[in-house]
């Protein structure tokens, strides 16, 4: 299998999840202004598939954040490194929540932490881009695009049906 489509496959799922993240706004927006009985059928869809969603975004975004520093050798920068701290362990979070079948896993919080890059010196620079995909996919917006998902599952999980 040529590594090459890994890279492909992560920007391609971003994109996807993007659109998936328009949707959920436009949704709540126009669930402002009007009920519908399809869109909350898709809501609780994720609702009732939380923990499994959150497994794979948080499974997705370690193994390509280690692909792209262990394989293809990018150096992380100082923000990939607070990215890490906080996306590597909700695969346990959500990997022993579903094992355990605990619906409570939406009580952890979820925190994107940015940092100033030029604290320590033998980090690349934050600015530096490996590549860029459809004019805006970089590996900083695919972990934004991975934590974003991931709050909104658990915002979802924790509206109130009725």
């Amino acid at each position: 299998m040529s590594l090459e489509i890994i890279p492909e496959t992560l920007k391609t799922l971003t994109l996807i999840s993007d659109i998936i993240i328009v949707f959920v706004v436009l949704w709540f927006l126009f669930k402002i202004i009007n009920n519908n009985y399809k869109l909350e059928k898709i809501r609780l869809f994720f609702k009732k598939r939380y923990l499994l969603f959150g497994f794979i975004v948080s499974l997705v975004a370690t193994l390509g954040s280690l692909f792209y520093s262990e394989i293809l050798k990018y150096t992380p920068c100082i923000l990939c490194w607070w990215q890490r701290i906080f996306m590597y362990p909700q695969v346990l979070f959500f990997g022993f929540a579903l094992i355990k079948k605990g619906n409570k896993m939406f009580n952890y919080p979820v925190i994107l932490k940015t940092s100033n890059c030029d604290v320590i010196g033998y980090s690349s620079s934050c600015s530096e881009t490996f590549f860029l995909s459809h004019s805006y996919i970089t590996i900083p917006m695919m972990a934004m695009t991975a934590f974003i998902l991931i709050i909104f599952l658990g915002l979802n999980m924790m509206k109130e049906d009725g």
